[in-house]
């Protein structure tokens, strides 16, 4: 077991606050690793008062004064509520003349092949404020003409008069001449003070106009209330008397200062999740594993990420606002396209706080509609009556009848039962066979996240370890990891609040990208491009901080002659040769084979994109935050949980599992979760505390 933390912070104390769909999880970090963890339910829409509160709430426990806080890290939800709430912005488009429809054309995506009623999502900005103006830019970077200043002067009055709060600017092939889209965004600004504007370029500076359209208006949708938050936010931390930097955990893994996030609030859409895979990948290359299922389960979403060798995959672009957020395959189509850096993460609709329900043919449907935080599930007490997966557990006996997060929540078993006996009425079951048929529905939806980064890349998950995380995940994670032939699952200490984790240990990024359309030999030109854009991240990353230590990792996505889609390749870092090269294409050709089945050869090989990623890494090492929580001595119980049939399942807290494996089943009790250990499988406490789940039989064959 390892002995008390440190953390390298000469005294001083940093904060971690993630929001979540139901609660707001913050962990304070000290001297000689003190963690101080706490959970507190979420303030929706004021999400700000939740982490203010929790901050609070933590320093409070810890006996620490805000003055002492030297970082205060945060994941946050509100871009991304913004765009499935659609509470976003009233947005116009201002675009080449002939391009308005492009948001309504999209791609020939159809995510329900076979469900004749499916529809597109609706664009985020109404046609009658997508405005075209007589300007064109070329393919080769001409302006053929430019864009006329009395024509922008009449396009910002027709804006202004419509009440509009945000403007996205995005010209046909402005990636060939981005200095013209830039003006013309200028030109708006200044014609329109206080009004959000974007440029495409200065977003995402590539090819296929729709998806540099889409990110743009989205950037711009929630542009406004992502300013409104963090500023707020800001504030309130300084009042509390946290002088502390503002850092934000972006989508592609890394944090980001809070002015920069203002400016392109469409890098922290998946800014949660992302938190909360960068802590497995710390975990991951501390354990030495080679292949890596990141399985985090909250109260509204369940989220699955693979990581290999140590790094998640990271996506250039992806879809917000779906039933499942993907970022490649043929489930595309259902969301709105963002062509930002990203970490893979598969997102559907299923958490503790999703809603149970029977559809117009009597079949069990759990999710997408989830319950929140407020009223929240049934048997919180707070005057919810729709029967959730929570109050499917608490049924079931995997949840305590006593309270959750550390006592915050109090459960109410009578009022989880009455929630669910609708259901069994309707499914006509009594209710601890309705509770169990919603387990194994949910279960069967989260596998299908599990798939997307899987099998559909082109791996096997049964080579992977499965790390289950989040306040739902432990609960779910074996019954998954059973399903798909994945032998071991690991809970890590802090589970229920791992994204905060995530915070605590992630390094600080900045990302570059521009397209690239020169031969893939043509190495003078290609290092010279490099080493711009290396020069530009660092000295980003040096302004906040002139004494960091800069690392640059250099990528370029590549494709064959003819394809739409392209994977990215890493290239080491040096001077560009023949050789250097040559290792990308094999390694290009070989990532194509795992991921499609077949390759092609060094001729049909082009480059699409240059990509730089600046990263200042965190003195914070993820072994010294996972020592055991203090915890009172507490009795083993018994009570019933209900597998296949009721059975008697002892009940014991993390610090009660030894080295030696125990059988199931078993339920293992943490203040921010709790872990349900099957009867077909054992478990035991490894020298990192995680819990570490094994099964005792031959698990099934993985569905491919």
């Amino acid at each position: 077991m390892p002995g008390p933390a440190k953390t390298d912070l000469d005294g001083s104390w940093r904060v971690a606050a993630d929001i979540g769909g139901t609660f707001t999880d913050v962990i304070a970090l000290g001297p000689g690793g003190r963690v101080v963890p706490v959970k507190v339910l979420s303030t929706p829409p004021d999400f700000g008062s939740g982490v203010l509160g929790g901050t609070r709430a933590a320093l409070s426990a810890a006996s620490v004064l805000p003055s002492q806080v030297r970082a205060m890290l945060h994941a946050t939800t509100v871009a991304t509520n913004a765009i499935l709430e659609m509470r976003g912005a009233r947005t116009a488009l201002v675009t080449t003349r002939g391009f308005r429809d492009v948001l309504e054309l999209g791609r020939l995506r159809r995510p329900l092949l076979y469900d004749l009623s499916w529809q597109r999502p609706t664009p985020l900005v109404a046609r009658r404020h997508r405005y075209e103006i007589d300007q064109r830019i070329t393919a080769d970077g001409h302006l053929e003409p430019p864009a006329d200043s009395a024509e922008l002067a009449r396009v910002a009055g027709e804006i202004r008069a419509a009440d509009i709060e945000a403007v996205a600017v995005c010209l046909i092939n402005s990636y060939a001449c981005p200095e013209e889209e830039r003006r013309v965004a200028a030109e708006l600004r200044a014609l329109l003070p206080g009004t959000y504007v974007t440029a495409s370029v200065d977003i995402t500076p590539q090819m296929q106009e729709y998806e540099r359209t889409s990110t743009a208006v989205v950037n711009s949708y929630v542009g406004p209330q992502v300013h409104d938050y963090v500023t707020a936010l800001g504030e309130g931390l300084r009042e509390a008397g946290v002088s502390a930097p503002l850092m934000i955990m972006q989508s592609s893994g890394g944090l980001l200062d809070a002015p920069s996030v203002v400016g392109r609030p469409v890098q922290i859409i998946e800014s949660g999740p992302a938190a909360g895979v960068i802590a497995v990948r710390k975990l991951s290359r501390l354990m030495g594993l080679d292949s890596v299922v990141a399985f985090d389960m909250g109260g509204t979403t369940a989220k699955a990420s693979l990581i290999e060798n140590g790094e998640p995959f990271v996506a250039g672009d992806y879809e917000v606002g779906g039933g499942m957020n993907i970022t490649r395959g043929l489930g595309k189509g259902a969301g709105y396209a963002l062509r930002v850096p990203s970490i893979d993460i598969a997102e559907v609709g299923a958490g503790g706080g999703s809603v149970i329900s029977t559809d117009v043919a009597g079949s069990l449907r759990v999710g997408p509609e989830s319950a929140g935080s407020r009223p929240g599930p049934a048997c919180y007490g707070n005057g919810g009556t729709s029967p959730t997966l929570t109050d499917a557990n608490v049924v079931l006996g995997y949840l305590s009848s006593q309270a959750l997060a550390g006592g915050r929540v109090t459960i109410e078993p009578d009022l989880a039962r009455r929630a669910m006996a609708p259901v069994a009425e309707d499914l006509g079951v009594d209710i601890p066979a309705a509770a169990r048929g919603a387990y194994e529905v949910a279960v069967s939806s989260m596998t299908k996240a599990v798939k997307a980064v899987t099998s559909e890349r082109g791996r096997d998950p049964r080579e992977a370890v499965m790390v289950a995380f989040g306040g739902a995940g432990p609960l779910y994670g074996a019954a998954i990891a059973r399903e798909l032939g994945i032998e071991t699952v690991i809970v890590p200490v802090h589970t229920g609040l791992f994204s905060s984790l995530g915070l605590l240990v992630a390094d600080t990024e900045r990302q570059a990208v521009m397209p690239y359309r020169a031969d893939l030999d043509a190495l003078d030109l290609l290092g010279a491009e490099f080493d711009r854009m290396a020069k530009d991240v660092t000295e980003a990353l040096r302004e906040a901080d002139p004494s960091a230590h800069t690392e640059v990792q250099r990528v370029l996505d590549m494709r064959y002659r003819g394809q739409r889609f392209e994977l990215s390749v890493t290239v080491p870092g040096g001077k560009l040769d023949s050789g250097l090269m040559a290792s990308a294409r094999q390694r290009f050709h070989a990532e194509h084979h795992r991921t499609y089945g077949r390759a092609g050869t060094d001729e049909l090989v082009e480059i699409v994109n240059l990509r730089v990623r600046g990263r200042v890494r965190n003195p914070v090492s993820v072994e010294r935050i996972l020592s055991l929580p203090p915890s009172a001595p507490s009795a083993e119980t018994t009570r019933a949980c209900r597998f296949d049939q009721s059975e008697p399942t002892p009940v014991i807290a993390r610090s009660a599992l030894s080295r030696e494996p125990r059988q199931g089943p078993l339920v293992i009790e943490d203040m921010d979760s709790t872990t349900l250990v099957p009867p077909a499988a054992t478990a035991h406490r490894d020298r990192f505390n995680n819990i570490v789940i094994s099964w005792t039989t031959t698990a099934p064959e993985a569905a491919s």
